[in-house]
């Protein structure tokens, strides 16, 4: 899929440290890349490796070490206004007392809207996940799938520029994530979203994304940037049947692959080294 081109997010030399003194933990060392309008770029790496470290400093919710992150050349230090985000854990972000029209209308109550105009963002936002029918129902009424879908409704809803997706599908079954792939898919390019998408699944990387990043164990930096040159519309079926699929997912796999070998090979070697230094 084509993009405008123009860069809209830029993540330049990112650091995040944990701690001072003996105790410091270095969560990400140095880490680099950039985000087209429109474009849909998914990071993956080595489980603990600072994904959702990384996505928290990008949206503003913490303050990285050393770096910047750059949204259309301004930098963030609070969450934009033009962001909005969607965790896992939807469940924990969604309000289970209220309906979900009234969950989706919660972030627009901090706009400068009228009444007719927030319930028509609502209706619009529900209606492109398809969940119109389901509008007067209460969150736990509905299932992981349909909770999901209300999160990406309430951030469809609030109109952003870009949205930051953190493993927003691990907590649903293969069935109900294929479905909500293609759906992400889909209100992507109605509503002309940039996205940048964490997950852990490789398959999941590849079937979404124009980009795959590819970080390191930690302490994280760029491993690889892998352009995903896949016709769209994607199909879960024959997009992954195609072999420049299975090529590529081999490519991602073999460096996540290579990472935990060299994590292990130093975590190994660290201790030998630490139990010779112990020796009388």
């Amino acid at each position: 899929m084509s993009t405008s081109g123009e860069r809209l997010l830029e993540i330049r030399k990112l650091a995040k440290t944990y701690g001072s003194g003996a105790k410091v933990t270095h969560a990400i060392a140095d880490v680099s890349f950039t985000v087209d309008d429109r474009e849909f770029v998914c990071v993956v790496g080595p489980s603990g490796c600072g994904k959702t470290t990384l996505l928290k400093c990008v949206g503003g919710l913490l303050r990285q070490t050393r770096g910047d992150v750059l949204l259309r050349g301004r930098r963030v230090t609070a969450p934009p206004e033009e962001m909005a985000l969607v965790f896992q854990e939807y469940g924990r972000s969604l309000m289970p007392w209220s309906s979900v029209r009234n969950n989706v209308v919660l972030p627009l109550r901090h706009k400068n809207l009228g009444r007719k105009e927030r319930n028509a963002l609502v209706e619009e936002a529900l209606d492109a996940v398809g969940l119109t029918p389901f509008i007067d129902h209460y969150p736990w009424q509905l299932s992981g799938g349909m909770q999901q879908r209300v999160a990406i409704a309430r951030a469809l809803a609030y109109q952003p520029s870009i949205l930051l997706m953190d493993e927003p599908f691990a907590s649903v079954d293969a069935q109900t994530r294929g479905d909500l792939e293609d759906l992400i898919l889909r209100v992507r390019e109605e509503f002309a979203i940039t996205i940048l998408f964490v997950t852990h699944d490789i398959d999941e990387s590849v079937y979404l994304s124009d980009r795959v990043v590819v970080l390191t164990h930690g302490p994280t930096e760029v491993k690889a940037i892998i352009d995903v040159d896949l016709p769209f519309p994607r199909d879960q079926i024959a997009t992954k049947e195609l072999p420049e699929f299975a090529h590529l997912r081999g490519h991602v796999y073999g460096l996540i692959k290579r990472e935990l070998v060299e994590s292990g090979e130093e975590l190994a070697a660290t201790m030998t080294t630490a139990m010779k230094g112990d020796r009388p």
